[in-house]
């Protein structure tokens, strides 16, 4: 019997570890969700006027409303996007009178000329957001050429001279035709538990068809 009981005990210990490690992430997901949802809701909130002194964690995401002159040639963020390719992302000055911050107007083809800001004031919704998209992998920035990888507001702040504070366009009066606002949504950030509660609960069963497949060989020696 201990030549069962031993693999037999193995299997099924493994088998419950990752059967545990499904069921933490259906935890997670389920966690996940309500941060999403608390996200979306805290997007779509009524505007308010731009904080004197936002913070980067309490102030995330927070929909702000403020009216102001464009200034300057805006900074190109290359990215990625469904349906256009790749596009240069504009961050430009925004000039509000008694401060400047940067304003991600929305997104213009590679292949397009820089267009030419409005010049008269503009009233811009939109959503505070410190972007954390710099990692191992993403090159350098080249202000050189003016062509960026990341929207880092620190980097970009210095660069441009204002406070570093982005606000995200949802929508800027009167609206720029060749630019396409590209607002700030949940839809980017990773929800993968599901997938991986499926790939654990699929190992979990995979370790228990071994396990028996193991102990019936066993028995078949012993008979």
């Amino acid at each position: 019997m201990r030549r069962i009981a031993v693999p037999l005990l193995f299997g099924l210990i493994g088998a419950a570890f990752l059967a545990g490690l499904g069921i933490w992430q259906l935890q997670r997901l389920e966690w996940k969700q309500a941060m999403l949802a608390e996200i979306d809701a805290r997007i779509a909130a009524a505007p308010v006027p731009l904080p004197p002194d936002p913070d980067a964690e309490a102030d995330r995401f927070l929909p702000v409303e403020a009216m102001g002159v464009i200034d300057g040639d805006p900074v190109r963020v290359l990215v990625s996007q469904r349906g256009v390719g790749a596009a240069y992302r504009l961050i430009s000055r925004f000039d509000l009178g008694d401060r400047v911050v940067l304003l991600d107007r929305g997104i213009i083809p590679v292949a397009n000329d820089l267009p030419v800001a409005p010049q008269a004031r503009v009233a811009v919704t939109g959503n505070l957001h410190w972007p954390d998209e710099r990692d191992a992998f993403t090159p350098a920035d080249d202000p050189a050429t003016n062509t960026w990888f990341a929207r880092d507001v620190t980097a970009l702040a210095a660069h441009l001279g204002t406070e570093p504070i982005l606000i995200i366009a949802r929508t800027i009066t009167p609206a720029e035709p060749a630019v396409t606002p590209l607002p700030v949504s949940s839809a980017g950030i990773p929800n993968n538990h599901l997938g991986y509660a499926i790939q654990w609960f699929g190992l979990a069963a995979v370790w228990l068809g071994m396990t028996a497949f193991l102990v019936w060989r066993i028995r078949r020696r012993m008979t």
